[in-house]
């Protein structure tokens, strides 16, 4: 199933006056899935057909822009900055609330982020468009320059919720760089380990040498800030607060609505740290938790009886038990809520409040209320595994697709030197894990975990991520995890392979019918792969062999090349080709009998031709024909 890499920003608008800027825009509209839209005139720009992704607009430019505006996530004009900026600016409101708007010139060289940066993800579509098409990203924010994440979007990939403060003053302090202290008390902290060096932010007690200019909170605490200090602070959210509720049949929206807001404000809870509601299964049609549920785009968690009454509550009751086979309701189901977002054998002590009653005057029905916490907030979001290939490692190697793919990602997940060669693609303050070359399993485990919990991964492996890749592995251990095959959603990114990249530095050798082996025994016995080696030389395959030497491991490229002496001359045309594209790319051309003259280790990709291969002025050709033959 192929998923949309700007599902992010839909819908979006695509606005284009001249027919060169129509014609920019088209590709990029069939890849971000936005509507183009055009005025008659530009017509004869699409050759006068009719385009899907295509819409003509009557009137003026101002008129349209104001009827389509409350209905667009984004827009890309590929128009002068100053007209944008003098249609657009009668219909902005506030950064909180405004759509992303990208211009992009009629070249196409630049892709600018003009408003709503932030909050409104503009400077993220910036660089996702800027790598589709080629062109460089502008992003004037003070810190894109920093390579910081922005503090009014820095909680976005986790779900967290944006509270009070002064957000406009503590984004200041950080701009002049001045000291900020950060008190986080619930939440992933895994955006202070992507930090770059000499950042603002104060993550230990503070110097009282350098005292801070302001403060963010990250806590489930409700904190009231007076308006006019001259001390700026901030608080996200992070929603880790689990309700367990348990009612009376009949009970309103209004009653469990007025319960938790009193729950909340007696023990100073945020209210916008709630994850969610959870009760018993039976109430999984009670209307009250559903409307209330909806309107605050809460989800409902309900659990047998037989889940609740395992759990150990400070206040079990008979007559519930009774009632509905579990001794707890409200307590035991905000505890399980709370268990599911936490480490596996990990014990953690969830419950904040037990349970409590609350009827409403006027109103049917009682409910009770507890609050647990977990140890991992709740993301509210759907997750992805992005799959990509890299190719060769130079960045014009990469498919735009791929690149958009990294640019776009919460998290990019690799091997470190890989990691290095993509740094280019990576947005400011982007959370990325790099792993060593051995721990594969635990990159796809890491990736997975997190895609799952709701993040957008993306996993980088050189060459194709589907050939001797990570593709493969992160598949198989979905797969043994019990993968429903739909979340998270998977897509693979295409890279350039090594063997085409060795092929493509030496010539033609790959004209006629190849395959790859593999000499790493890590994963495949040696007898196998002996009998793949004998296989393959004896049918004359031209062979590009892969991990041919480790410093652990270095017979095995000695018996692959006696066993296609055995079948093939001594001058056997081979090409050694080392980091193919990269800074320090080198290339051999030899024999058979040569090859181990030569230096070989695990960045090398061997070519072995067949017996129609030749040398030609330090070209390696293989005919279309073998060994002459050709039909006509």
């Amino acid at each position: 199933m192929k998923l949309s890499l700007f599902e992010d920003y839909q819908p979006i608008a695509a606005i284009a006056v001249t027919p060169s800027g129509v014609k920019r825009l088209l590709s990029l509209c069939d890849a971000t899935d936005a509507t183009l839209w055009i005025p008659a005139s530009c017509q004869d720009a699409i050759d006068g057909t009719t385009h899907p992704r295509v819409q003509v607009y009557t009137g003026s430019l101002t008129d349209h822009l104001a009827q389509i505006w409350p209905d667009c996530r984004a827009f890309i004009f590929c128009l002068a900055t100053g007209a944008v900026v003098r249609a657009i600016a009668p219909l902005l409101q506030h950064k909180s609330i405004d759509p992303a708007v990208v211009v992009v010139d009629e070249a196409g060289k630049f892709t600018i982020s003009l408003c709503s940066g932030h909050q409104g993800g503009a400077d993220r579509l910036t660089q996702a468009v800027a790598s589709h098409i080629g062109a460089t990203p502008v992003l004037t924010g003070a810190s894109s320059a920093l390579q910081l994440p922005g503090i009014d979007v820095l909680g976005v990939p986790f779900g967290w919720t944006r509270g009070e403060g002064n957000w406009t003053a503590v984004s200041a302090a950080i701009a002049r760089q001045e000291p900020v202290e950060v008190i986080q008390e619930v939440g992933c902290t895994l955006w202070q380990e992507n930090l770059p060096e000499n950042h603002p932010f104060v993550l230990e007690s503070p110097d009282d040498s350098k005292p801070p200019k302001a403060r963010v909170w990250i806590s489930a605490t409700q904190r009231q800030f007076a308006p006019n200090s001259e001390f700026p602070k901030v608080q996200w959210h992070p929603r880790v607060l689990w309700v367990g509720v348990g009612c009376e049949r009949g009970t309103s929206r209004r009653v469990v609505e007025s319960a938790i807001a009193q729950v909340c404000q007696s023990h100073h809870f945020a209210q916008a740290a709630i994850a969610g509601i959870a009760t018993i299964d039976i109430k999984a049609d009670e209307v009250g938790l559903l409307e209330l549920c909806e309107a605050r785009q809460w989800p409902l968690k309900t659990f047998s009886s037989e889940v609740l009454k395992s759990v150990s509550v400070p206040t079990p009751s008979t007559v519930v038990e009774q009632e509905v086979g579990t001794p707890s309701v409200a307590e035991a189901a905000a505890i399980v809520a709370a268990q599911e977002l936490t480490s596996p054998g990990e014990t953690f002590n969830s419950l904040l409040v037990s349970k409590q009653i609350f009827r409403l005057e006027g109103e049917p029905g009682a409910v009770t209320v507890a609050i647990a916490q977990s140890e991992r907030e709740y993301t509210g979001r759907e997750g992805k595994l992005w799959l990509v290939g890299t190719g060769p490692g130079a960045l014009n190697q990469m498919t735009p697709a791929a690149q958009t793919a990294i640019t776009t990602a919460d998290l990019v997940i690799g091997y470190t030197l890989y990691i290095d060669l993509i740094k280019p693609l990576l947005r400011p303050g982007q959370l990325v894990q790099s792993l060593p070359i051995t721990q594969e399993r635990q990159r796809a485990e890491l990736a997975i975990g997190f895609a799952q919990w709701g993040l957008t991964v993306a996993v980088i492996s050189s060459g194709d991520a589907g050939i001797y890749g990570m593709a493969g592995l992160v598949l198989e251990q979905l797969r043994d995890g019990g993968w429903d095959g739909k979340t998270p959603g998977v897509q693979v990114f295409p890279g350039i392979t090594a063997l085409q990249a060795a092929a493509s530095r030496v010539g033609t050798p790959l004209m006629h019918d190849f395959c790859a082996i593999s000499l790493s025994d890590l994963l495949t016995p040696w007898t196998m792969i002996e009998k793949r080696l004998e296989a393959a030389a004896a049918a004359d395959f031209v062979v590009a062999l892969y991990n041919p030497r480790s410093r652990t491991r270095t017979e095995q490229i000695a018996i692959a090349q006696a066993i296609f002496l055995k079948h093939r001359k001594p001058e056997t045309p081979v090409a050694i080709v080392r980091s193919a594209y990269r800074e320090d790319e080198q290339i051999t051309l030899t024999t058979l009998e040569k090859l181990l003259e030569n230096p070989i280790d695990m960045l090398s990709t061997i070519l072995i031709g067949n017996q129609s291969t030749s040398l030609y002025e330090n070209w390696m050709i293989t005919p279309r024909g073998y060994l002459g033959f050709e039909t006509r």
